[in-house]
């Protein structure tokens, strides 16, 4: 396995994931396989993992080992593949439901540290940020060919981007004198609202709203946390590392009432209905000396969740 990635909260995560050493299990972002070769190292013989990425740089990473299924797709189509795993395991496909699922949501370190993929304003590359190089959507259609006021919906949602409507003036207002094509001249379009010694954090904010936009992140987070729900046995653990605060609040909302807008649903008894119960009530954090060797790490927050019995629990509120 080749240095492509830093897994965060690697030994919190599968720790929290594995409890059953003959299982079957799911890594939804395979990335450089780092927590997947843990979770490997945690099953016996019998054990089983299937592991997603729509980076075909993270597939050409594959990790050698025979318990391993790795599929080249946006783990949104989770409950799709395991049931098709299911079927070709000869086993019942209603019978398809796993031991626990793990998800490292955000952008890999190989991402952000491969200049021509455009995820980082730290180098001077096309507008990409194409999780899947596959995707017809990227950056630059989305800079150069959407309409004013989209751009400002997707700065203003997807980054909190202060002044997000002057920014999307900005970059229409340039975008006029001949195409964007670079990060570098959409750092130059923004440079009057960079405020000084800190251009980077407003910069981060702008480059995570059009990567959430290209790749559908937060309609495939939704799909995803509905599909794992239905893939995980009665007792199966739902593991999940978030790093910024739209992904983080879906996560929770979810956990806490099976749908990402957090609104619970009650029975005629006033018990709440939802097929997930929190295993830690507040977010696992990772360690001061973990930090400082990852900096990605200073964001990550860490959710698990157990599927409840029957898919939903009644709880007075």
């Amino acid at each position: 396995m080749s240095e492509y990635h830093i897994p965060v909260l690697l030994d919190e995560s599968v720790s929290s994931l594995v409890t059953n050493p003959s299982g079957t299990y799911i890594d939804a972002t395979f990335g450089g396989g780092g927590h997947s070769a843990e979770i490997l190292s945690r099953l016996s013989a019998d054990g089983k993992l299937i592991a997603f990425d729509r980076d075909s740089d993270a597939i050409a990473n594959r990790l050698d080992d025979k318990r391993l299924v790795l599929i080249h797709n946006n783990f949104r189509f989770v409950h799709n593949f395991a049931q098709l795993e299911a079927h070709r395991a000869a086993r019942d496909i209603r019978s398809c439901e796993v031991d626990g699922i793990l998800a490292d949501l955000g952008v890999s370190s190989h991402q952000f540290d491969t200049a021509d993929r455009g995820f980082s304003f730290r180098y001077d590359a096309p507008l990409d940020m194409r999780m899947n190089t596959r995707a017809e959507l990227s950056a630059d259609t989305i800079v150069n060919e959407y309409e004013q006021e989209d751009i400002e919906r997707i700065l203003r949602i997807y980054g909190e981007v202060d002044n997000s409507r002057k920014a999307a003036a900005l970059i229409v207002a340039a975008r006029q004198k001949g195409r964007i094509g670079t990060t570098g001249e959409l750092d130059a379009a923004l440079k009057p609202l960079l405020p000084p010694y800190v251009e980077h954090k407003y910069l981060a904010k702008v480059y995570q709203a059009l990567r959430i936009e290209v790749n559908q992140e937060m309609r495939s987070l939704e799909k995803f946390l509905e599909g794992a729900v239905r893939s995980l046995k009665p007792g199966g653990r739902l593991v999940v590392i978030t790093y910024q605060s739209l992904e983080d609040r879906m996560v929770k909302n979810f956990i806490k009432s099976g749908n990402i807008d957090g609104t619970v649903v009650k029975d005629v008894y006033g018990n709440v209905q939802t097929p997930l119960t929190a295993v830690n009530r507040k977010p696992i954090l990772p360690k001061e000396s973990e930090i400082a060797l990852n900096t990605r790490a200073r964001s990550a927050k860490l959710r698990v969740a157990e599927k409840t019995e029957g898919g939903a629990k009644g709880r007075n509120s």
